[in-house]
């Protein structure tokens, strides 16, 4: 297998979609991205709605991991029409927004939003579950992840090139005043954690409820009313013990996404 970059030998791991929905927590929480959400998308429609917008989220991450320059200039294009179209206003006041304030998916402090919480969550979900990093491959994470935000449309000088500047960053966002769990906020969480099939799928589905909320920091945690015990914990604790172990034994042809094992 030819050489891959360290973003797409952490991007192959099939485990790091666990914290996806971590991202998503911590996003909702930005009063304007749920609006967003909560006007624009319809994966709370039905189950099949639901996990059709993870095929083509997961397809789209491949794409722009693993696919030609012009598969990736394609992705890139296609999620730029999407964020054209959604544009709105807040309907209620939610912290320091009030209601009529314009949102828009274009808006380069809120793509960087999303581009610095799911960049945290993959790194912090990889470093649990697969292998530690060192402080030069953390660094070197965010400078290969970087393109992705400006080509999106975030303003290159604000996108954290190094872990500490990304920490920096989620330090001041979270401790601003502006990340608010909103009805909205929570009503998309709850959707996000208690899918529609949560029955059927069963331990999938709690096993991602338990890293998600166990992982969030605690004040966003206690914003989304969510309980955390010792005895959750110790669950938590157990389970990333044993993801981990079952990583160190899976091949990759179990452990990798398709795309990844082409390279």
């Amino acid at each position: 297998m030819p050489d891959v970059t360290l973003a797409q030998s952490i991007n192959a791991e099939r485990l790091v979609l666990l914290g996806w929905s971590r991202a998503i927590v911590l996003q909702m929480t930005h009063p304007l991205i749920a609006a967003a959400v909560a006007d624009h998308s319809h994966f709370r429609a039905s189950a099949g709605a639901a996990a059709l917008r993870l095929h083509e989220t997961v397809r789209s991450m491949l794409s722009l991991t693993f696919g030609s320059a012009a598969t990736r200039a394609q992705a890139i294009a296609g999620i730029r029409g999407i964020h054209r179209r959604v544009n709105g206003v807040l309907r209620q006041d939610v912290g320091p927004f009030p209601a009529g304030t314009r949102y828009s998916a274009e808006d380069p402090a809120l793509l960087l939003w999303v581009h610095a919480t799911l960049i945290d969550s993959v790194v912090l979900t990889y470093e649990a579950l697969i292998a530690p990093l060192t402080p030069e491959e953390r660094d070197e994470y965010c400078r290969q992840a970087a393109p992705v935000a400006v080509d999106l449309g975030v303003d290159q000088a604000d996108v954290p090139a190094s872990w500490p500047a990304l920490q920096q960053y989620l330090s001041r966002t979270l401790t601003s005043g502006s990340l608010v769990a909103g009805p909205e906020a929570r009503a998309i969480v709850d959707a996000v954690l208690f899918p529609p099939l949560s029955l059927v799928t069963g331990p999938f589905a709690w096993v991602n409820r338990l890293y998600t909320i166990g992982t969030l920091p605690a004040p966003i945690r206690d914003q989304y009313r969510f309980t955390w015990t010792a005895r959750r914990a110790a669950q938590l604790q157990r389970i990333v013990r044993g993801l981990h172990a079952a990583r160190r034994v899976s091949p990759r042809r179990l452990a990798w996404w398709p795309a990844a094992r082409r390279l």
